[in-house]
């Protein structure tokens, strides 16, 4: 039996991001391993994943922070797990997975060498000086080097795939594939009926590059003229240097511009209760949130940014505004409270866009066909 191994940065993502690509190997006879760090801080997840037939290892991985020592111990024991495991496929996504994954891989010959490429990080967003240009430059020169001998490298949007071609990061010699993002079940994320009252969500990683606070300042401007407004957040605070402080959220909450919610599990009842869904990223993959919120038949407000700009068609599911715009936020917002229909219309288009392009199980066709397994 073939074996697969998936090297990712956090337990939680192999289920809610690729546990039906998983399922799906399972199925056509692929003995699936997955490593990840922190398993024994996530017993539930451990138990869910070996439910479904997956063979698991925990790494010692740091996904924020450059410690060489560290880091070098990470590649290390990813080569002695592969070594050990001898798959004949690897897949590593995210920043650090994708970089020492593909070095160990290479290392110990895996046959079938891919790496997904899921969003950019905090390095390539914002302004790029100071701290966040050092880290950039080191960043590129680690994906060059680790991304060399890859077998072949997907994307969750155009703008990455072509950026990463401009810096040199990936050579000619290297094929790559844009795929849809990661996905949505839509199946589990179902068309629920709309509130009566205008209901904004945004669900994220509590960090300024996701447009919290435009998200929260859009909301006070709505506010004075539509009192009755609401403005959800779902999310917590992540570590990562553009995280928001506690006591600007704490303010946020106290103020009564927006009612955060913390972290959820399960998202949907949070979506269920919105009428429109916001995210003004400052760049993303393909943000996923976007897709369940359409999948559940939620008209759309996100930025003219890469990732994001893919998933609305201007004017047909929702309103594309421009990165770190206010104002443009907040008008947008307006339109949907002015013109209440706009909510159900443009959400009927987001849940037909859902089925027709960002159905999982058609994403994972594409990337298992991409790898050579039928």
């Amino acid at each position: 039996m073939k074996s697969f191994l998936i090297v990712a940065g956090t337990s939680e993502s192999l289920i809610n991001f690729r546990g039906c690509l998983i399922e799906r190997l399972i199925i056509i006879g692929f003995k699936v391993h997955v490593a990840t760090p922190d398993l024994y801080k996530e017993p539930s997840i451990r138990e869910q994943l070996i439910q479904k037939g997956v063979i698991v290892h925990n790494i010692p991985l740091r996904r924020t922070g450059m410690n060489p020592f560290y880091d070098a111990i990470t590649v290390l024991r990813i080569y002695l797990l592969i070594c050990r495991l001898k798959p004949s496929y690897v897949l590593s996504y995210t920043i650090k997975p994708v970089i020492y994954g593909q070095l160990a891989a290479r290392l110990a010959g895996v046959p079938n060498r891919f790496a997904l490429i899921t969003g950019l990080g905090y390095a390539f967003q914002g302004e790029n000086e100071g701290h966040r240009s050092r880290l950039q430059s080191l960043v590129k020169r680690l994906y060059a080097f680790a991304l060399r001998s890859a077998h072949k490298v997907f994307f969750q949007n155009p703008d990455d795939e072509a950026l990463f071609r401009s810096l040199g990061i990936l050579t000619k010699k290297v094929p790559s594939v844009v795929v849809n993002g990661s996905g949505v079940h839509v199946q589990r994320f179902s068309v629920a009926p709309l509130p009566a009252s205008p209901h904004f969500l945004l669900i994220a990683r509590l960090l300024g590059d996701k447009g919290l606070r435009e998200y929260v300042e859009a909301a006070r401007t709505v506010r004075k003229k539509c009192p009755q407004a609401c403005f959800s957040l779902v999310g917590w605070i992540d570590e990562n240097p553009d995280a928001i402080a506690q006591h600007e959220l704490d303010g946020w909450v106290a103020e009564g511009v927006v009612d955060y919610l913390g972290r959820l599990s399960d998202v949907r009842p949070a979506i269920e209760n919105c009428s429109v869904y916001v995210l003004p990223s400052y760049r993303e993959g393909t943000p996923r949130t976007v897709l369940e919120a359409m999948a559940m038949g939620r008209a759309i407000i996100t930025t003219d940014a890469p990732g994001c700009r893919e998933t609305v068609v201007e004017g047909v599911n929702g309103y594309l505004v421009p990165v770190r715009s206010v104002g443009a936020l907040a008008e947008a917002m307006m339109r949907f409270i002015e013109q209440p229909d706009l909510a159900k219309i443009m959400g009927a288009r987001s849940r037909q866009i859902a089925e027709e392009k960002y159905d999982v199980h058609k994403v994972n066709e594409v990337m298992l066909r991409e790898m050579g397994i039928k």
